[in-house]
């Protein structure tokens, strides 16, 4: 069975994103200081930053995470993925609609990356409990350091490194465990030419318009975060075979697809192993992003 969700409105967030409209940079300041020198003017005189400066994206990034989470040390080793707060929570808006209001959820997240970001948004915002997983050791540290430092993190997330790289869920889910949900943002590149590429595009046209920004490329992620053989259409694959292995102890699998045509072949494979699919539709600008949500229930 294949159910499409009736698609959204270019630009906006999920009704409960915290994040719909501008920053406040006022608040976002007060709560966090070492923002303010990043700080400029866009061409209509409103406060913004320069995407293109990692620095200024990291720090704005600190300041949200503890402004609307509640979380501080937030940091990134360097040449690590930053990733977009209001997109990041938008997909934890959309899988909370699948599942309702239960009381007590357990998520495992793929990839949770040295920013953990997902667990800390869906455990701050419904106070779900979370496995992450993740391929890099390095990852792992810098999440576990993260969640040291806060007492409304310790309790709620549990790291687990993933020893086998040509696994996705074995290794990581053990026999007795029971999940509401996976969730993955997989590494939709090919190549590291691919994600510079690709990452120059999104800087451009974020920038589009204000002369005052200066030429430049805010580009992290390691292999495991942005790149794999195959991409995202071999990863996608591999993670819907290998879900029907714990297919009685997942409620709902779920992940991001970048590349709107490698939803219909992800799809089929599946189908195939008797799995019904869902897809559900997110906008942040002038981009339409989907997850694909998929149970053997």
């Amino acid at each position: 069975m294949f159910l499409l969700k009736k698609s959204v409105t270019k630009g906006e967030l999920h009704p409960n994103n915290p994040h719909k409209g501008k920053y406040d940079f006022k608040v976002l300041t007060e709560n966090l200081p070492e923002l303010k020198p990043f700080i400029i003017k866009n061409p209509r005189g409103e406060d913004t930053i320069d995407f293109s400066d990692n620095q200024g994206v990291i720090c704005l990034n600190k300041a949200l995470i503890k402004t609307f989470y509640n979380v501080d040390n937030w940091d990134i080793p360097k040449g690590f993925l930053c990733p977009p707060i209001p997109g990041r929570a938008d997909y934890i808006h959309y899988i909370k609609d699948l599942i309702g209001n239960k009381k007590k959820v357990t998520v495992l997240d793929i990839g949770t990356g040295a920013n953990c970001i997902y667990p800390i948004i869906g455990s701050q915002s419904y106070g779900w409990n979370y496995i992450g997983s993740d391929i890099d050791p390095k990852s792992i540290e810098n999440a576990q350091k993260i969640i040291d430092a806060n007492d409304n993190l310790k309790n709620k997330i549990k790291l687990r490194l993933q020893k086998d790289k040509n696994h996705i869920f074995v290794g990581i889910i053990g026999k007795n465990d029971k999940f509401d949900l996976t969730m993955c943002n997989p590494p939709f590149h090919a190549s590291l030419e691919d994600a510079l590429k690709a990452n120059k595009r999104k800087v451009d046209n974020l920038n589009k318009g204000n002369k005052d920004i200066k030429k430049g490329l805010n580009f992290g992620g390691q292999k495991a975060e942005l790149w794999c053989p195959g991409g995202e259409r071999l990863f996608l694959k591999k993670m819907a075979k290998e879900s029907a292995i714990f297919a009685s102890q997942v409620n709902y699998f779920t992940s991001l697809i970048s590349n709107k045509d490698n939803i219909k072949p992800t799809i089929k494979v599946l189908e195939k192993l008797g799995a019904k699919c869902k897809i559900l539709e997110m906008s942040q600008g002038q981009k339409i992003s989907r997850v694909l949500a998929w149970t053997f229930k």
